[in-house]
C-alpha cells in the first residue's frame, strides 16, 4: 500500500531519498556563488536593486542568476516589482531567485537611489562597498548571487516564490545557517585575499541549506519541484529518473517502479508538477545535454547515445522543443559567452 505524504517524510530511507534528489538535481544545477556586496546604510534611506535577470533575453536560458541578501544587523521594508511587500529584520536571509528589481527603504518619504549610483569598489576583487543613508540607525547587509547552468524548462528556481525570506531560529539547522552567514560576514569586512573562494563556496551551501528548510516547510497541498520531494509517488518516479535517466521510460514502467497505476502517476505528476511524467523526463534529459553541450567538446551523437536517446535526428528534435535553439546553436551561444566573458 502507498503511503501518504507525511509518513513518507517520515521514514529515515524516504528522507535519504528526499536528500539524495535534492543533491543530484543541485548537482547537475552546477551552481557558483559569488559575494558582490558589502552594505552600510543608515536610516533614512532607500535603495533600488534593479533587474538583473530577463528571461526573453537570448543569453538568459543559457545561464541564472539569483540574489541572496543577509541582514546582519537593522532592518528595512524589501518591496518586489509586483507589489510585494516584506519586512526584514537582522539574521533573515533573503532569496530572489529571478533577481527581478526591488527596492529596500527605512523611514518615510525616502528617496530611493540606485544601487550602481553609490556603490564603491572594495579591497576585495569582485565585491562591492556602500556606505549610505541619513546617519540614523544602522542596517548592515551583506548581498551575493548565484549563478546556475539551469534553463528555462528546469523547475528549481521556477518553483521557488519571488522572494523567500529564511527566518532562523533556536533549532540546529539555524544554528548552522548563522554560523554561515556569519562567517560570510566575517570574510567580506576583513576582505583578506584569496577569501573570494571561500565566499563563494560559502553562498552555495547557503543556497542549499536554505532550499532544503523551505522544502521541508511546504504545506501538504503545495505544487511545485519542491512540493514533489514530499509526494511518495512523484518522489519515487523522479528517483528512479534521475538515476537512470537513459533508460527507455515509459509511463508504465515508470509507474511501476513508483508503485502505482499509470492513471494515478499521471495524475500526480499533472497535480504537482503541472506536466506529464514523461515530459519531465525529456526536459531532464535535454537539462543534462545542455550542460554537456556547453561544457564539453564531446560529438552530438555521443550526447544524444549518453541520455538516452538512440537517433541523432530524434535528440536534435527534442533539444529545439525544450530549449529553442538547435544543439549547434546552442553550443555557439555556449562559446560566444565564454569569450565574452573572458
Amino acid at each position: 500500500m502507498i503511503g501518504t505524504p507525511s509518513s513518507f517524510a517520515a521514514t529515515p530511507e524516504n528522507a535519504r531519498g528526499r536528500h539524495d534528489l535534492l543533491a543530484e538535481m543541485l548537482r547537475a544545477l552546477r551552481l557558483t556563488g559569488s559575494v558582490f556586496l558589502n552594505a552600510r546604510f543608515t536610516a533614512p534611506f532607500g535603495i533600488i536593486s534593479p533587474k538583473r535577470f530577463d528571461e526573453r533575453t537570448p543569453m538568459a536560458r543559457m545561464t541564472h542568476i539569483s540574489i541572496f541578501h543577509l541582514i546582519a544587523s537593522g532592518g528595512a521594508t524589501v518591496q518586489l516589482a509586483t507589489g510585494e511587500r516584506r519586512k526584514v529584520t537582522a539574521g533573515d536571509i533573503l532569496l530572489v531567485p529571478f533577481a527581478d528589481e526591488h527596492k529596500f527603504w527605512s523611514g518615510d518619504g525616502v528617496e530611493m537611489a540606485i544601487a550602481e549610483d553609490v556603490i564603491k569598489p572594495s579591497p576585495l576583487k569582485g565585491m562591492w562597498c556602500v556606505d549610505h543613508g541619513g546617519g540614523g540607525e544602522e542596517t548592515r547587509m551583506v548581498c551575493g548571487f548565484l549563478e546556475s547552468s539551469e534553463f528555462v524548462a528546469s523547475p528549481v528556481f521556477r518553483t521557488l516564490p519571488a522572494l523567500h525570506v529564511d527566518r532562523t531560529g533556536d533549532d540546529k539547522l539555524s544554528a548552522v545557517l548563522t554560523a554561515t552567514v556569519r562567517e560570510i560576514l566575517t570574510l567580506a569586512d576583513t576582505a583578506q585575499p584569496g577569501t573570494e573562494l571561500m565566499l563563494g563556496r560559502l553562498m552555495e551551501l547557503l543556497f542549499i541549506e536554505v532550499v532544503r528548510r523551505y522544502a521541508a516547510r511546504l504545506p501538504a497541498n503545495a505544487t511545485g519541484w519542491f512540493a514533489a520531494l514530499n509526494d511518495p509517488i512523484v518522489a519515487r518516479a523522479l528517483q528512479f529518473v534521475h538515476a537512470d535517466p537513459t533508460r527507455r521510460w515509459t509511463v508504465d514502467v515508470l509507474a511501476r517502479e513508483a508503485g502505482s497505476s499509470r492513471s494515478v502517476l499521471a495524475e500526480r505528476f499533472n497535480e504537482v508538477l503541472g506536466q506529464a511524467p514523461i515530459e519531465y523526463v525529456t526536459n531532464w534529459r535535454m537539462q543534462l545535454a545542455a550542460e554537456r553541450i556547453r561544457n564539453s567538446a564531446d560529438s552530438f551523437a555521443k550526447i544524444a547515445a549518453d541520455v538516452g536517446y538512440g537517433s541523432l535526428p530524434a535528440f536534435n528534435r527534442a533539444f529545439k522543443r525544450v530549449t529553442g535553439a538547435t544543439p549547434g546553436q546552442w553550443r555557439d551561444s555556449a562559446d560566444s559567452t565564454l569569450s565574452h566573458s573572458s
